[in-house]
């Protein structure tokens, strides 16, 4: 069982939303998005998120098309977090984030009067994929009990 702070990833090809949350309290926030598709400007910036929350494990959301059929970046979102894991020594757990980007979007423009940047679209998916994860977690581990 994973206790301790959660880094979150809403993984896309053009930017990667990041979330930060712990098991104790059981929340998740919306942290920032990591704009570029060079992987090593990419883990360069998650190198520094890593770094700062010294994470006890990664939670990365899976594509699903809304029929639960595997979505085209699937296979990339499992490479990065194959990276991560290879990289960061930090074990990687997978949500699938059906539908959060439009959850995201559509909860940004119901709270906001101005619209809403991609990367805050891709951050608070994050959160909502990481907090999906802390959501599921047994109660015990909620509360700090092994």
């Amino acid at each position: 069982m994973i206790e301790g702070t959660l880094i979150g990833f809403d993984f896309g090809s053009r930017r990667i939303g990041v979330a930060v949350g712990e098991t104790s309290t059981r929340i998740a926030s919306p942290l920032t998005a990591i704009e570029g598709e060079a992987n090593d400007a990419r883990f360069e910036a998650i190198g520094r998120i890593v770094a700062q929350w010294r994470p006890a494990g990664f939670v990365v959301g899976l594509p699903r098309h809304s029929d639960g059929s595997e979505h085209a970046v699937a296979k990339l979102a499992e490479k990065f977090a194959r990276r991560l894991e290879a990289r960061y020594g930090v074990p990687v757990s997978f949500v699938d984030e059906t539908l959060t980007s439009a959850e995201a979007e559509s909860s940004l423009r119901a709270t906001r009067t101005r619209p809403g940047r991609k990367s805050d679209v891709d951050a608070l998916a994050a959160a909502l994929i990481l907090q999906s994860f802390l959501d599921e977690l047994p109660q015990a581990a909620a509360r700090g009990n092994p």
